[in-house]
């Protein structure tokens, strides 16, 4: 006899999660996250900005000199040798200048880390304190803040202080020959290009030619540095062009004046 008091049929078993496989990796790069998350990005880019800077000074000035000197002659030895000489003292002008200013900062880096050290030693709870603030300042809980603080302190206390309070990286300190030598060798690329455009062409065109190579050097200066500090390039390349060609207008003005008054 049929048992008519059994429920409806059980509807097949749910699929389920496979709860052998192991979890899933958190830490493990997304396909969508492209963009570039290096802390030293930044500290490159200024790098590349100030490089960019150096050799617009070279096209500028060393530029600016040529053409005033092919103003007063077309003496292409002259125009060579003031070339040379302009290239060569702004060079060096430029990395002892930079020299000079990250040695200072160099100085006042390692005056502020060792007073960090000796605040560490003499007083390590008032530090953790100290950092425990930052971290709530910045929006963390103050139970999250606090291990947050123990937990640097406990890897390394001075770099801990040193990021969180002096915004200085103890493996990306300044390095004062690295940047004179960065600084007078973007100074020297830039300025070989008004030099070799002024002895290179015959006379006739040498000046036009000067003209013309060094505004097309100041327009790819002046987008790439916009291109890097994410300004407008248009406004940019039209300021630095314009101001160069001014530049270089007034020294051949001069130039020319000098070489009629003395010739």
């Amino acid at each position: 006899m049929t048992d008519t008091t059994a429920g409806p049929p059980a509807s097949p078993a749910a699929p389920h999660a496979d709860l052998s496989a192991p979890p899933a990796d958190v830490n493990a790069p997304h396909p969508d996250r492209t963009e570039p998350h290096d802390d030293r990005l930044a500290g490159r880019l200024n790098w590349l900005r100030a490089a960019v800077l150096g050799a617009n000074d070279g096209i500028v000035s060393v530029g600016g000199l040529v053409v005033g000197v092919a103003g007063a002659t077309a003496a292409r030895g002259t125009l060579l040798t003031a070339g040379v000489a302009g290239l060569v003292s702004g060079a060096v002008s430029m990395a002892l200048g930079e020299y000079v200013s990250v040695s200072s900062q160099r100085d006042t880096e390692r005056a502020a880390l060792e007073m960090e050290r000796r605040e560490l030693a003499e007083t390590p709870e008032e530090e953790l304190d100290e950092l425990t603030a930052i971290y709530l300042g910045r929006g963390l809980s103050p139970r999250t803040a606090r291990t947050v603080a123990e937990e640097l302190t406990a890897r390394d206390a001075l770099a801990a202080h040193a990021d969180a309070e002096l915004g200085i990286r103890l493996d990306d300190l300044t390095r004062p020959g690295q940047a004179a030598v960065a600084s007078a060798a973007s100074f020297t690329v830039g300025a070989l290009l008004p030099v070799l455009a002024v002895v290179l062409p015959p006379p006739a065109v040498r000046v036009p030619a000067t003209f013309v190579a060094v505004l097309i050097a100041l327009a790819l200066t002046g987008a790439t540095g916009a291109r890097l500090g994410r300004a407008r390039v248009s406004t940019a390349v039209a300021r630095v062009v314009i101001g160069g060609a001014i530049g270089l207008a007034v020294t051949y003005a001069i130039g020319r004046l000098v070489g009629t008054a003395t010739g």
